[in-house]
């Protein structure tokens, strides 16, 4: 099976492909765990996931948390528009520690 989450320590990219959802949570764990390491912002490219859940964005939440306590944080990068609206539901767009690339073009 191939991975939905992977984490790439050199690039500091945790890359999240096709659907993450509380079912997959399991297969998320060891790349969220590795991202906790970085010593330097991590980029989550989610430009290829299609479908997240609440418990996704969550274990970004906790993510973007701890890496604040090292003085790092996570950037969200090229969401699909429905993955987009949950990390903008959910409020993680607005903690302190989180950046949502690109912005939405203001009108």
């Amino acid at each position: 099976m191939p991975r939905i989450v992977s984490f790439d320590a050199q690039r500091a990219v945790l890359r999240v492909t096709g659907e993450e959802n509380r079912s997959t949570s399991g297969s998320r764990r060891r790349p969220i765990s590795a991202a906790l390491k970085a010593t330097h912002d991590v980029c989550v490219d989610l430009s290829d996931l299609r479908f997240a859940d609440m418990s996704f964005m969550l274990d970004l939440a906790v993510l973007a948390k701890r890496l604040r306590a090292e003085g790092c944080q996570i950037e969200l990068r090229r969401p699909q528009p429905s993955v987009r609206t949950l990390i903008e539901v959910a409020g993680l767009d607005r903690l302190p520690s989180v950046a949502l690339r690109p912005q939405p073009a203001r009108a």
